[in-house]
């Protein structure tokens, strides 16, 4: 079986930012068939939330406890 080519640090930050662009028109979309009625601006004010607010992430996208910040190193 051929090994995929290894992948530089900043092709791997451009796949991620790519893949997040993804997810934001696909919710997006998702919004729009949820709410076929709602403006353009009521659908945006929605993505904004729903980026602030995500379901299953409000502590962030990692396993591990959570730590206020800024952190408090004496």
């Amino acid at each position: 079986m051929k090994k995929a080519p290894e992948l530089t640090p900043a092709e791997r930050f451009r796949i991620a930012l790519d893949l997040f662009d993804d997810g934001v028109r696909l919710m997006r979309q998702n919004l729009k068939r949820e709410h076929p009625d709602a403006s353009e601006q009521q659908i945006e004010e929605r993505l904004r939330a729903w980026l602030r607010h995500r379901p299953g992430a409000e502590d962030g996208d990692c396993p591990g406890r959570r730590l206020d910040w800024p952190l408090n190193r004496r």
